[in-house]
């Protein structure tokens, strides 16, 4: 793959991750289809691009006062416990039918947020009062 196109994607990875909508999303995808890249490379290339762009990432909201560091720390240990097992089973799948769980659940996220756009557009009563409370 030729330096120009990875730099590209790493740039595109970069703004949709720094926007925290998960830059694997579209990364993993432009690796394996246009990159030709094998799903496990793919993934494992998404993983180590993930550490610093998410460390850049915390830091500017952070700064913007954008994090709750308390509801973040009840998700971390469950998160590495799901790594570690996540992990283990991409490492012992066949690459086909990781490339196919990873299309599945592409799809599925996508009629759920498709879903969510038109269906689940109320805004809980004090949305306003929590949307000031982490701008302070």
């Amino acid at each position: 793959m030729s330096i120009i196109l990875m730099i590209l994607f790493g740039l595109i990875g970069g703004l949709i991750g720094g926007m925290g909508m998960g830059g694997g999303t579209l990364l993993i995808p432009l690796l394996t289809i246009f990159g030709g890249l094998s799903q496990h490379l793919a993934q494992s290339l998404n993983l180590i691009t993930f550490i610093p762009m998410g460390i850049i990432a915390l830091i500017i909201h952070a700064k913007n006062k954008l994090v709750d560091f308390k509801k973040g720390l009840i998700i971390i240990l469950p998160a590495i416990g799901g790594a570690i097992i996540g992990a283990i089973l991409s490492t012992n799948t066949d690459e086909e039918l990781l490339g196919m769980c990873f299309g599945i659940f592409l799809v599925v996220l996508s009629i759920a947020q498709f879903i969510s756009l038109f269906f689940m557009q109320k805004k809980p009563k004090n949305y306003q009062k929590n949307v000031n409370n982490v701008k302070k």
